[in-house]
């Protein structure tokens, strides 16, 4: 085996050490912050309610990245078409089928107790990728 074969399977290693831990954590912040200060995703969550504006589900512990799929596949479905809602749903749909956020726990199910509207949805999405970024 030469030098450069050698880097090579050094850097494809490299590659996919960081790849494994890609969380998206400072664009999906960004993003979510954006959509927090635009007031027109604001509504509230009434349980029987079928309005647009239905309710999300505020994940529980290790199903955090299902649930985001959901809720913002919801909003991209019942919203007028909101690019950033898009970017993310792409975002968390891509690190749940790669697994590759190694520190969100993969529950391919969302699981949770209780819904919240769009605020408190997108501020559970804040909270859970502003511990990762500690």
């Amino acid at each position: 085996m030469n030098a450069s074969m050698l880097s090579y399977i050094l850097l494809s290693c490299l590659l996919l050490s960081v790849q494994a831990e890609y969380c998206g954590v400072r664009e999906i912040i960004r993003y979510t912050q954006r959509l927090l200060d635009d007031s027109s995703v604001s509504c509230p969550c009434r349980q029987t309610a079928t309005s647009s504006c239905s309710c999300l589900p505020i994940p529980e512990r290790g199903h955090e990245l299902a649930c985001f799929v959901d809720g913002t596949k919801h909003l991209m479905e019942n919203t007028s078409s909101n690019p950033v809602i898009t970017r993310l749903y792409w975002t968390f749909q891509a690190l749940l089928d790669r697994s590759l956020c190694k520190r969100l726990a993969h529950g391919d199910q969302c699981q949770y107790e209780t819904k919240g509207n769009v605020k408190e949805f997108l501020k559970k999405i804040l909270t859970t990728y502003q511990e990762i970024d500690k």
